[in-house]
């Protein structure tokens, strides 16, 4: 899985109004647990462009104060009118422990459904999987070559090496919809065959 840096200064719990503060001057309050104790830090809000605004999901490089550990993204608050980043949740990883996270999903392949006039319905965009941080891929691809017109790819069909899915087996992942153009081109097939 990618990796993505960043560097934080450590900072006093002080509530509200310290968080204010922070915020004013450009900074974001962060918190990262999981190890053996929380940190609580800053971040400029500038240096979380290209891990938010984006569809990857990373492992975070993190780095307090000169000391460095690995983490994920654990959540995030944004003001509700401004959009500005309100605070950052961080989950300390280790190597030997899995890890529960979003991957996102990427379709391949060119569906026979879609060749007989189907409509492609892509229903979920990321799988959250359980596994190590190094068997984590960067994405998770879906092949929906031998999908006809009204069939559906569900994630108990899907098998990834390591990793174990956890979103219910019985979700729709894709699904190709008939669409009037295919129903009308089945009908004149069909009424084709017959002469």
């Amino acid at each position: 899985m990618k990796t993505f840096d960043i560097k934080g200064t450590k900072r006093e719990c002080g509530g509200k109004k310290v968080a204010k503060e922070l915020r004013r001057n450009g900074q974001v309050p962060c918190i990262v647990y999981g190890g053996e104790k929380e940190i609580t830090f800053s971040v400029p809000e500038v240096d979380f462009r290209g891990l938010i605004y984006t569809p990857n999901v990373y492992l975070v490089n993190l780095t307090v104060d000169g000391e460095t550990m690995q983490a994920i993204l654990k959540d995030i608050q944004f003001h509700p009118i401004s959009g500005a980043i309100l605070h950052v949740d961080f989950l300390q990883i280790f190597p030997d422990k899995p890890v529960t996270i979003g991957v996102p999903l990427k379709i391949v392949g060119h569906s026979e459904g879609v060749k007989a006039g189907g409509k492609l319905q892509v229903e979920m965009r990321k799988l959250n999987v359980k596994g190590l941080p190094a068997n984590l891929p960067d994405v998770l691809e879906v092949d929906i070559t031998s999908l006809g017109l009204g069939q559906v790819v569900k994630v108990g069909s899907l098998h990834y090496d390591n990793l174990e899915i956890l979103n219910a087996s019985s979700a729709v992942v894709a699904a190709v919809k008939s669409t009037r153009a295919a129903v009308s081109a089945a009908a004149a097939a069909a009424a084709e065959a017959k002469k």
